[in-house]
């Protein structure tokens, strides 16, 4: 592609820089207006220094990755108020045996539930609980909260709805979810267990140091509160069963009503009253043992026999009351309980759907759409927790490429790269892969995508059409595990990063040379050994 004129290529360049430096660092100081803003002001800046048309700015966007990214958001809240997040979080402290184990258990379901509920989804519902675990057991948090963030961008590249970047790349390449799957999955699954042996190498020694009796003074969070974090459990009935002392009495008190004649004699009609009185709690005073006029004793008989009866009936209907409000708070958890299977039902049903090769959109726009119909309530609450400001950026962001992609320099920085990074032969895949590595690092993945995409699958279909579906798996594979080589690399390591310092009570702060200590290492390892594992 021919170079755009001079002013168009400075314009242009100038703008996607602006929306690079406010993509990488939302907070800098001269223009602190976040990651949102700044890739509208991008785009803004395209159109208003003419590099695109205000037609091709509305044609750069994708509306399928747009659908799918706001139809797995979706789906991820109702799965968070079904409850799967509180369920994932019991897993990871049921029975565990020791810090080695919990740190294995904490890669595995990280990167399972990213692959089905991407990979910030699960970072974001899972830092508090590895934290409030790690406390519970008097561990140091920077090896459970770096196993969370490398497995969850890891175990993400497996399927299309992992991340951002494989959303982009399914949608463009059209490769089924199938076909994406079975062409990744064995690089994930191969990767997943050497980044737990990488991190087990590096803290084998920290993790071993657990002290077996934990320190009386330490407040230590109990297995409850970690499994019950974030999500309300099902509801429960708020009235405790009354106790066998508490039942004799009332039975003895509706019994009462059924007390025997007191038309005999003085001595016993006076035991009589007093056996009546204390049935009923000493609510009723006794007859006194000194009286001797019989009238007397008529008449407290009479109040006695007209109070117990009137006792009976309110303790009667105390009783149905407490039984009726118990029916109803059972019958509440039993329709929650049902509820909650009609939601992993339906979305069993969408994986299947993906797998058969459906259209990943409207299925994911589909299931959304089913499971605000099953909740039958106004869908308002719940989407209004989607990220609506994360789709204004991926707007933003399509546009901002699309003009920078229009200068010519990315296609010019291609032609003199291509000779070197064809597929058909492993040298040329590792050029690749660290073209890739380098661009995800500076401007981030799904730019990277955007970018180097079309062009990388276009010089491998020139090859054969096999290679242009592995160039695609390639990009998904290298563009995704870059994420870990620094704490910048992903969004997910920032959330991870974000969520364990400003927890309640739990705070703790996961450092850059930390994490890049990690992250070299693991990702270099693990993107070279998934990359003989591509299919």
């Amino acid at each position: 592609m021919a170079m755009a004129p001079t002013v168009k290529v400075v314009l242009g360049s100038l703008s996607f820089a602006i929306f690079w430096v406010l993509a990488v660092f939302p907070a800098v100081p001269f223009l602190p207006i976040g990651r949102t803003a700044g890739s509208l002001l991008g785009a803004m800046l395209m159109v208003i220094f003419q590099v695109i048309t205000p037609d091709q700015a509305y044609a750069a966007i994708d509306l399928p990755v747009l659908g799918l990214l706001f139809g797995t958001m979706v789906v991820s809240v109702y799965l968070e108020r079904a409850d799967m997040f509180k369920y994932l979080g019991k897993i990871l402290s049921w029975k565990s045996r020791g810090p080695k184990d919990l740190l294995c258990r904490i890669c595995l379901i990280s990167a399972i539930s990213s692959a089905l509920f991407t990979n910030d989804t699960t970072c974001v519902v899972l830092t508090e609980f590895v934290l409030k675990i790690a406390r519970q057991h008097n561990l140091p948090p920077h090896p459970f909260l770096l196993a969370l963030a490398s497995s969850a961008n890891i175990g993400s590249s497996a399927t299309p709805i992992g991340n951002p970047q494989n959303l982009v790349i399914a949608v463009q390449s059209k490769i089924s979810f199938g076909n994406f799957v079975i062409g990744i999955l064995p690089a994930m699954l191969v990767g997943v267990l050497l980044n737990v042996l990488i991190i087990l190498a590096m803290y084998w020694k920290l993790l071993s140091s657990q002290k077996d009796e934990e320190d009386a003074t330490a407040e230590i969070v109990a297995e409850e509160d970690v499994n019950s974090h974030r999500f309300s459990p099902a509801i429960l009935s708020h009235f405790t069963s009354l106790n066998s002392q508490e039942w004799n009495s009332k039975m003895e008190t509706i019994s009462l009503q059924s007390s025997p004649n007191v038309n005999g004699q003085k001595g016993h009609v006076d035991n009589t009253l007093r056996s009546q009185a204390n049935s009923v709690d000493n609510e009723i005073h006794r007859v006194s043992s000194g009286a001797s006029d019989s009238a007397r004793i008529s008449s407290e008989s009479k109040e006695v026999l007209s109070t117990v009866p009137s006792k009976g009936v309110a303790s009667v209907a105390s009783s149905r009351d407490v039984l009726a409000e118990q029916s109803l708070e059972e019958k509440e958890r039993w329709k929650r309980m049902f509820w909650r299977a009609c939601v992993y039902l339906v979305i069993l049903g969408m994986l299947v759907s993906l797998l058969m090769g459906l259209n990943m959109s409207w299925t994911a726009i589909t299931t959304a759409l089913a499971l605000a119909v099953l909740d039958f309530k106004d869908a308002r609450p719940n989407l209004e927790k989607v990220s609506y400001s994360l789709l204004i950026f991926f707007c933003g962001m399509f546009i901002t490429v699309d003009g920078f992609n229009k200068t010519g320099i990315p296609s010019n920085l291609w032609d003199l790269m291509e000779p070197y990074a064809q597929i058909d032969h492993i040298g040329g895949i590792a050029v690749l892969a660290v073209v890739i590595l380098f661009l995800s690092n500076l401007a981030s993945n799904v730019p990277t995508v955007l970018l180097l995409g079309a062009r990388v699958a276009a010089s491998a279909a020139a090859i054969s059409e096999a290679d242009e579906k592995k160039a695609w798996l390639i990009l998904a594979w290298v563009s995704t595990v870059a994420g870990n080589l620094s704490l910048l690399g992903s969004a997910a390591n920032l959330i991870v990063c974000e969520q364990a310092r400003s927890a309640p009570h739990l705070g703790y702060t996961l450092s850059f040379w930390r994490h890049f200590k990690f992250g070299v290492p693991s990702t270099l390892i693990v993107t070279a050994i998934g990359l003989m594992l591509i299919r």
